[in-house]
């Protein structure tokens, strides 16, 4: 079980460009927060809304990439093409030198190869989410109350709670909270099964809280 859940905490991606690529981590649970390196990058910090917009749904997306028509269409419906592709390349270029102050590096965080835009695609990164769900699909697999629990702490809160009424945010919000409810129950049954009623009824307290 040891190697299964150690694997759930590695980053997605392991640098080809080299050894001074820095490890950017994304937290989307409960608070929107990214660490590049050292450094640490709050929600204040985003000069722009749709800059840190930008981030959050490449965090979201599969294989942290997207079509930039795609990002225009969720982030400017009622513009047309030519005032969202505006927006989107401002804002592109706040978010870079947000998580990269320096010029010469700032495009290695956010790429964009031809018509996709690419969330580090030269450095290891790390999202809670994708970490919450890989931990979500191991404990599934080996059953055991300490991989449950390990997923379950994952999930620090309900996803980026300061754009609950975003409609690109609803469908991965309820997906992640469903996620969440079914491992709690789980492990409720779990510990049935295994006669640890006081932890049973804990987790059952969580379960009826949410």
């Amino acid at each position: 079980m040891g190697s299964v859940l150690g694997r759930v905490h590695m980053s997605r991606r392991t640098s080809g460009g080299g050894k001074n690529a820095e490890v950017v981590r994304v937290w989307l649970l409960g608070e929107f927060r990214v660490s590049v390196g050292s450094r640490t990058i709050g929600g204040d910090r985003w000069q722009r809304k749709k800059a840190a917009a930008l981030v959050k749904l490449l965090a979201l997306a599969p294989s942290h990439q997207m079509h930039r028509e795609h990002l225009m269409d969720l982030l400017w419906p009622p513009l047309g093409a030519q005032a969202a592709a505006n927006n989107l390349h401002r804002n592109l270029y706040v978010a870079r030198r947000t998580l990269d102050p320096d010029p010469l590096t700032s495009s290695r965080c956010l790429t964009l190869r031809g018509e996709q835009l690419v969330l580090c695609p030269e450095g290891d990164l790390w999202v809670d989410v994708e970490a919450f769900e890989q931990a979500a699909e191991a404990a599934r697999y080996c059953r055991e109350p300490a991989a449950y629990r390990a997923a379950i702490d994952l999930y620090a809160g309900g996803l980026l709670p300061e754009d609950r009424y975003e409609e690109w945010s609803e469908e991965h919000r309820r997906r992640l909270r469903e996620i969440h409810l079914s491992l709690l129950l789980s492990l409720t049954h779990l510990q049935e099964e295994r006669e640890d009623h006081d932890g049973a009824a804990e987790t059952l307290r969580k379960v009826l809280a949410e």
